[in-house]
């Protein structure tokens, strides 16, 4: 284990992180980099894009609270010490999300009421399962609901929203491509580590794989309610990218997904297909057995 450990070391993390993709950069983008004027003077983009925004700052600071939680539960030294890495990972993103509200126009004070008024109920319920059991001092079921389906989740949601920000808006899209490169790390840790405590302790299976079922449905139920009524939106998003790129580079394919094209039924379907995939791939690696929630409607 130590040899597996030495690769999420805080000298690694300085080395790959500060040091490497994040150096120069200004709240995760590059320097000078701002919102697009269009969205920031179309009340109505602006509006879909703080709601965008919020959901982000919610699932980072579950992500804080459940990484820095679980620092004292964890049984040895070196998961303790990637645990801090994440913890100021996660920091980061709770800081360059929230920094993203205050570049779309949101006042200082009124951050936590913006907050409560756009977090999903579903996302919110997502999050208060896995601080259950981080609460608990749980450090196996901790690190299976935080880096695999937490973070799962994230890696997939940000990779689309990167992909579908890269011609309207480049600021956005390069603050999330570092955060990509956090939650690759992150779940690949939490994948490797927990897999030898599974095979040690099989009797917490079922637990663990009915509080990924439970994660599993407020996650699809955040989705869909995220996607349905947007079509307006996502039209005029679209358009934005358009006039910006100048035509070049509109046809974005993700996961076999045309963004410029699909509609929000066919996004919400690709994003839930790559998730629940990645989930029953890696809960697999670990010994767990993906469990189908009942799907929201």
């Amino acid at each position: 284990m130590a040899d597996f450990l030495s690769q999420y070391s805080i000298q690694r993390w300085l080395e790959m992180c500060p040091q490497g993709y994040l150096a120069d950069t200004v709240y995760g983008h590059e320097p000078g980099e701002t919102e697009p004027e269009e969205v920031v003077d179309n009340e109505h983009l602006r509006e879909e894009s703080i709601r965008t925004t919020v959901q982000l700052v919610v699932g980072e600071r579950c992500a804080l609270a459940a990484s820095s939680g679980l620092i004292n539960a964890a049984p040895d030294h070196g998961s303790k010490r990637f645990l801090a890495t994440q913890t100021l990972d996660e920091a980061r993103h709770v800081e360059i999300f929230t920094q993203r509200l205050y570049d779309l126009g949101v006042a200082k004070d009124d951050l936590e009421s913006t907050l409560d008024t756009y977090a999903n109920p579903n996302l919110v319920k997502f999050a208060e399962v896995l601080l259950e059991k981080v609460d608990a001092g749980d450090f196996i079921a901790g690190v299976v609901g935080q880096n695999i389906v937490l973070e799962g989740m994230a890696f997939s949601v940000f990779e689309m929203l990167e992909a579908v920000s890269r011609g309207s808006n480049p600021k956005f899209a390069n603050t999330l491509t570092g955060t990509i490169a956090d939650e690759r790390r992150h779940v690949g840790f939490g994948e490797n580590r927990i897999g030898s405590l599974i095979r040690e302790h099989p009797e917490r299976k079922s637990d663990i794989e009915r509080m990924q079922q439970e994660m599993t449905y407020h996650m699809l139920a955040t989705f869909a309610d995220s996607f349905s009524g947007n079509a307006d939106a996502m039209e005029e998003t679209r358009r934005i990218g358009e006039d910006m790129s100048a035509g070049e580079g509109d046809d974005v394919e993700w996961h076999g997904t045309n963004l410029a094209t699909a509609s929000p039924e066919e996004l919400e379907g690709v994003l839930s297909d790559t998730v629940l995939a990645e989930f029953k791939t890696r809960l697999g690696r670990i010994g767990i057995e993906y469990q189908s929630p009942t799907v929201p409607v």
